[in-house]
């Protein structure tokens, strides 16, 4: 071996100098545009109509009769396949398909219009009905919607916990969200730890 071999190839760059700008490189997406900003500058944040917590007043719960709305447009639409298909009857681009989508359009639109029910009872009346249920004085409690049976009935469930610190007793109570009537209710010792708290 000779002495004045380099052990070094020559292939290989210089990677010392870690400080150079970007802009010496060749790669034209190292380059800092000016319409990208610095990671510190970007600041994530909801869109005011999302944002909750400007909002001032009563939270309205939207209403489930909204449901029929798309129930009416599936009832046109398929009044207007069956229009087409008997008046445009000499047509190739017309054929018994039209009928069968007038089919199910007005399934899915009847059903739409069924299942639309009215929500009468807004989150406040259900907890006072579900209060009277349980039977004891109520700390917490949680409210949420659900729906009930093939023709989507609106019930609310309202989880309530006694008002004792820390909660004694639980109760799990269903209130129909039409009529206001108890579908369902369960009350039991509160088998939570909260010691710790």
């Amino acid at each position: 071996m000779a002495d004045d071999e380099s052990t070094e190839s020559p292939e290989t760059p210089d990677v010392t100098d870690l400080t150079h700008d970007a802009s010496e490189t060749d790669d034209p997406a190292a380059v800092d545009h000016p319409d990208h900003a610095d990671d510190a500058d970007v600041i994530d944040a909801l869109p005011e109509d999302l944002d909750a917590s400007g909002y001032v007043g009563p939270y309205m719960f939207p209403n489930n009769n909204r449901r029929r709305i798309p129930g009416y447009l599936y009832l046109a639409l398929a009044a207007g396949c069956v229009a087409t298909f008997v008046l445009v009857d000499d047509s190739p681009y017309v054929n018994a398909g039209f009928l069968f989508a007038a089919v199910l359009l007005a399934v899915v639109g009847t059903y739409s219009i069924i299942s639309g029910w009215n929500l009468d009872v807004d989150e406040r009346d259900a907890l006072v009905a579900a209060t009277k249920a349980v039977g004891f004085p109520v700390g917490h409690a949680s409210a949420q919607m659900g729906w009930r049976g093939l023709l989507s009935r609106p019930t609310w469930r309202i989880l309530l916990y006694s008002a004792e610190n820390p909660p004694q007793r639980r109760g799990l109570v269903l209130v129909d969200g039409v009529d206001g009537e108890i579908v369902q209710h369960f009350v039991e010792d509160n088998p939570e730890d909260w010691s710790d708290l």
